[in-house]
């Protein structure tokens, strides 16, 4: 049959550079877009005997597209204007920068100073005894430092000076320090509470209340917490117009004695006052114990100044409160003196640890 044997011929023929026609299958329906190109494409190629690269580059540059379109979204809006775009930036890096800062500074160790002690020569001292010395008692300052914080003493400045002036001022350091522990000492004179001394022994030291005073006074200005330690206590109440006894035993008949030759070891009961918030410190109830090393102590109460504690078996204020800071706090008591666990002596790490704390929110 002449037709067989021409069709048979014609499949044994070679055919250069001509390719037959491929029926192609009908994918299925329920394939998404994307993938039924991927479909046809890889069908065609492996029925024709293509390599992937000979795939058309429009059809891979589509498959391309709707992955990037599906998968990976593009951080700026299609219908975005120019200025929005920028605006949306650089409000994101201004947070990110004003994160990092906020946690700068509330991880930054605390910087806690305390006011300087001011030794006095005596007329005809030598040496070092005929030096205005200003230091710091060691006790205090590990006490302070026992919560990780760095303590640095303030010490008095001197503008005036014909030598070395300065133009550092006490606010310069209310500025960059983060709270101020005002430690005992001398005598408060009765001269920076309006009165005369009844001894000269009582005369106190005139030079150091002057320089306390204004730094007590720069750091309640710039909203910085102040704990105020025996003569510190005393001197919170002078710079508000409060007064003191010049002596407890000559002035106050009956009281305890608040001083004796044991120093530190010398000790009374302790009471809070209703609403004290040092009581709120401490478990309800607590029976306290303090050392006593003082012979002043507060008489009139300054304005805006509210007693914590007394001592219940004569009344004698020993501790007081500045009601218009968030923490203005004094002590009659030595609380450095006090060892963690001592038997029978109220642990005072809680009003530390209250002092800290106001120093790390106060500090932004």
């Amino acid at each position: 049959m002449p037709d067989e044997k021409n069709d048979q011929a014609q499949q044994n023929t070679p055919h250069s550079g001509i390719v037959a026609p491929v029926a192609a299958t009908d994918p299925p329906a329920n394939l998404p877009a994307n993938t039924l190109s991927g479909t046809v494409s890889g069908n065609l190629a492996e029925q024709a005997n293509l390599s992937p690269s000979a795939i058309p580059v429009t059809q891979a540059a589509t498959a391309t597209k709707e992955t990037v379109k599906g998968h990976a979204p593009s951080p700026y809006l299609a219908d975005e204007s120019p200025w929005r775009t920028m605006i949306r930036v650089i409000t994101a890096r201004l947070r990110a920068t004003s994160m990092r800062t906020a946690k700068g500074i509330t991880q930054r160790t605390l910087k806690i100073g305390v006011s300087a002690r001011i030794f006095h020569p005596q007329n005809g001292a030598k040496g070092l005894s005929s030096k205005t010395l200003q230091y710091l008692e060691e006790s205090i300052a590990q006490w302070v430092m026992a919560r990780d914080v760095m303590v640095f003493m303030i010490p008095s400045v001197n503008t005036n000076g014909l030598i070395r002036p300065s133009n550092i001022r006490l606010r310069d350091y209310a500025r960059h320090l983060d709270g101020l522990v005002l430690q005992g000492g001398a005598d408060v004179a009765p001269e920076s509470y309006s009165q005369q001394s009844t001894r000269p022994e009582w005369n106190g030291d005139r030079t150091r209340d002057m320089y306390e005073l204004e730094l007590l006074h720069e750091f309640i200005e710039a909203d910085k917490p102040l704990l105020g330690i025996c003569r510190g206590c005393q001197l919170l109440n002078v710079a508000f117009g409060g007064s003191l006894y010049q002596d407890i035993v000559t002035e106050v008949p009956g009281a305890l004695a608040h001083v004796n030759d044991l120093y530190d070891q010398h000790g009374h009961e302790l009471q809070f006052t209703p609403q004290s918030s040092l009581a709120q410190l401490f478990p309800p109830g607590v029976v306290a114990k303090v050392n006593s090393i003082h012979h002043q102590s507060i008489k009139n109460l300054g304005r805006d100044i509210k007693v914590e504690a007394i001592s219940p078996a004569d009344n004698i204020v020993e501790a007081i409160r500045y009601q218009k800071a968030k923490f203005v706090v004094g002590l009659q008591w030595h609380p450095e003196f006090h060892l963690t666990g001592q038997s029978g002596l109220l642990d005072c790490t809680p009003i530390l640890d209250s002092f800290l704390r106001a120093a790390r929110e106060t500090r932004f």
